[in-house]
């Protein structure tokens, strides 16, 4: 090892990284180097003499686990594979298997993860003569894992009487028995689930001091990465294991915790000095990653937080672009409005797609960015989660819709003829395929001719075969007004609606606003479908669209790809230019954290997302949203008036993003740098408009001036696709039509009957 192995650290690093005289707390502001400092920080106790197999360093990640062994490992060798080095989750795993038998289990107790613990539980609940409709499953999983993660045993949990009125409430009186038998089912397996791992330790420990010594005479010192999204449980076992020997480093920021869902507790961090009286705090301030006005935007912002540490954290980097902030007149413009400044920028500066980001507050916001991106021929991949029109339950959706259009499609009837349960099994959807092959029928008629091909079933089973058929004949036969009532009464009639809604968990509310956003979806196809074909959108014509946009075959693996994501999902990631959307009241932040606590975690998220950009940070919000099937208005986010107006780009006076939402104050594109007050004007030029027209129509082929009150050359407003100018008029009465070429979406010919066109003012400034 080098003896100037310290030179590459800034003085804040290097203090910490000296300091071995007990605890140390680092706080690490975002792009501050924090992973460096774990390097070098083991790296400086083994130079120091501390024994490699004495060193316990504690990641919430494989890859962060892996990273810091393989570069400590470039300077010591294969020493560096001697440290206790991992997850939580993997090193308490190896504890507890070396002293499973002190709890009762074997060394080779199996681990459950997610989807093998909600099939135990279905199993008990059944056992228990639950209904699982009542008692929702992951609704259950999350109130016994949240329990285990405050260390609360199922006796405790029995004996506490806040926990059982909550229950009452919550109409689930016997989570508590559950609870008991799952444990008890688990033994009996001798199985433990990932939560277990951790309490199970904390039992250890507990029950066993011979064995918390032996762990203790183990470790003479113990790193923690990540210290502001440990748990309870996580947090006593870190006590436990140091006791008085003090010898704890632990590096996190407080500004970054944002996993309290999980039920990581902001208290540890904040309450470091008082858990280890000694400790010494250390601050590294000087972010590498963002430049200076992004940096300065996301300090004036957590500012407002009460619970914190106080820092400043600051950037040696260029001064950079302000933050562009965009308000959009809906949110399908929204979409187009970020996918032309990505195009913008790329053309710019010849950056990759792998440069951009585009991240958003739930999952469900995604659809009309992925359809935007499409359009403009953008390569995309979700992070960390599904294409909008690949999650579960959107595809049950459209399973019963393509049924609907086309009976015989097996594929589609097989995924939901159990769906949601109505007690047709595995064994008798196997019948039912036999039959099918055999008479080379569809599925659909076999169970549309009873007598012919269900006679062998019990009378049970015919009954709820036939009670199947019959829906989809009566939601097949129905006559509706809209699509968008079609669609919402397949969801509410078929069962799904009942099922997603009664789900409270945060897995459940996420697919009760993807549910919400497809009903959407189809509003807004139905409404645009007609304004260009004169002629209502039907579930075929829905699904023909859908089809088209759900086919992602770029043609080449190693294409680079824009990224969409969650902002819990981006964090410890970082990217160019970032665009985060959908900034808005009740959205971001979220209207279920409407407390106090709950706003400071809001604010914390969008101070994540804002330091995930390096060059450009761009934002923006809607004055109009869909929502449950109407268009709504909306508020621009409280949080966007926090951040100091100094480092803000925008044409919406500062005062005015709580107050209004006056749709003639915003500005409706992401200007350049150099001229942004000139390139976001409200209403672009004529010539712009006609220049970004992929299918340009030739304004002396019109084949009328003027129809009512509506001229060639006018600017006009619409609803959904914002400004735009008209370049053709032609046809008469209800055929009557427009050639429109809007800044955002390109040309539309529409229907005027239909279209509801506002022409406005030729002067935008007016």
């Amino acid at each position: 090892m080098s003896a100037d192995y310290l030179s590459s650290l800034n003085d804040s690093q290097k203090a910490a990284v000296l300091y071995n005289d007990g605890p140390a707390l680092v706080i690490a502001g975002a792009g501050s180097g924090k992973t460096r400092v774990l390097v070098y920080k083991l790296l400086h106790l083994i130079r120091s003499g501390y024994d490699p197999r004495k060193l316990m360093a504690l990641t919430f990640t494989n890859k962060a686990s892996r990273e810091m062994k393989e570069r400590v490992a470039v300077e010591i060798g294969r020493d560096a594979y001697k440290m206790q080095m991992g997850t939580f989750h993997s090193v308490f795993s190896r504890i507890l298997r070396e002293n499973a038998d002190r709890l009762g289990y074997t060394s080779d107790f199996s681990i459950y993860d997610t989807n093998d613990t909600k099939s135990l539980l279905r199993h008990v609940m059944k056992r228990m003569n639950i209904d699982d409709k009542v008692y929702r499953i992951n609704a259950v999983q999350h109130r016994i894992s949240m329990a285990k993660n405050q260390l609360i045993s199922p006796e405790s949990y029995a004996a506490n009487k806040e926990l059982a009125r909550y229950d009452i409430d919550c109409r689930m009186p016997r989570m508590s028995e559950i609870y008991a038998h799952y444990a008890v089912s688990c033994k009996q397996n001798n199985a433990m689930d990932f939560d277990d791992l951790l309490f199970k330790v904390n039992i250890l420990f507990r029950d066993y001091p011979d064995v918390l010594k032996e762990y203790r005479d183990r470790i003479d010192y113990l790193l923690i990465d990540e210290y502001q999204d440990t748990n309870f449980a996580q947090y006593l076992i870190a006590r436990q294991l140091m006791g008085e020997k003090g010898k704890v480093f632990v590096v996190g920021d407080d500004a970054q915790s944002i996993y309290s869902f999980r039920g990581a507790k902001l208290e540890n961090i904040l309450g470091f000095s008082q858990s280890f009286p000694s400790s010494k705090l250390f601050k590294l301030e000087e972010n590498y990653r963002s430049t200076q006005c992004i940096v300065n935007a996301a300090n004036s912002l957590i500012a407002h937080n009460e619970g914190r540490i106080p820092k400043q954290v600051y950037s040696m980097n260029q001064a950079g672009e302000p933050i562009r902030l965009v308000g959009c007149l809906s949110g399908y413009l929204e979409a187009y409005t970020v996918a032309e400044a990505v195009m913008e920028r790329r053309l710019q500066e010849h950056c990759a797609y792998s440069d951009f980001a585009i991240l958003y507050r739930t999952n469900a916001q995604s659809r009309p960015f992925e359809e935007a991106l499409r359009k403009h021929n953008i390569p995309f991949r979700i992070y960390g989660g599904l294409s909008f029109y690949s999650r579960k339950e959107v595809k049950d959706v459209l399973a019963y819709f393509r049924l609907i259009v086309n009976p015989n499609d097996d594929e589609a009837l097989r995924r939901i003829i159990n769906y949601p349960k109505r007690g047709i099994g595995d064994t008798t959807i196997t019948r039912l395929n036999e039959i099918a092959h055999r008479t080379s029928s569809s599925l659909w008629s076999v169970l549309s001719d009873p007598a012919t091909f269900l006679a062998d079933f019990n009378a049970a089973t015919q009954r709820r075969l036939t009670d199947f058929a019959d829906l989809l004949a009566q939601l097949r036969e129905a006559e509706y007004d809209s699509l968008y009532e079609q669609a919402a009464d397949i969801i509410k009639c078929s069962g799904i609606s009942a099922d997603i809604f009664s789900d409270k968990s945060v897995e459940g509310i996420s697919r009760q606003e993807n549910l919400k956003e497809l009903l959407n979806a189809i509003e807004e196809y139905a409404a645009t479908y007609v304004e260009e074909n004169g002629r209502k959108a039907t579930l075929a014509t829905f699904l023909s669209e859908v089809v088209l946009l759900t086919d992602q075959d770029t043609g080449q693996e190693d294409s680079q790809f824009l990224t969409l994501m969650t902002v819990h999902a981006a964090k410890g990631l970082e990217f160019k230019h970032v665009f985060i959307v959908g900034m808005e009241e009740n959205l971001f932040p979220m209207i279920m954290n409407a407390n106090e606590q709950g706003l400071e975690e809001e604010r914390r998220l969008f101070y994540v997302a804002i330091t995930r950009a390096k060059e450009t940070c761009h934002i923006s919000y809607a004055a109009e949203r869909s929502r449950n099937g109407r268009t709504e208005r909306s508020r621009p986010s409280r949080f966007l008036r926090e951040i100091d107006a100094a480092y803000v780009q925008s044409r919406v006076p500062h005062e005015m993003l709580t107050e209004s939402n006056d749709g003639d104050h915003l500005p409706t594109r992401f200007g350049r740098s150099d001229s942004f007050d000139t390139i976001a004007q409200p209403i672009p030029s004529r010539r712009k408009l006609v220049h970004i027209s992929s299918t340009p129509v030739h304004q002396e082929n019109a084949h009328h001036h003027q129809i009512g009150d509506l001229c060639v050359g006018d600017t006009v407003s619409h609803a959904r696709f914002g400004i735009g100018v008209i370049l053709q008029l032609e046809g008469e009465g209800d055929n009557a039509k427009a050639d429109v070429a809007f800044s955002q979406v390109g040309n539309k010919r529409l229907l005027l009957r239909f279209a509801k066109l506002s022409k406005l003012e030729s002067d935008p400034s007016r």
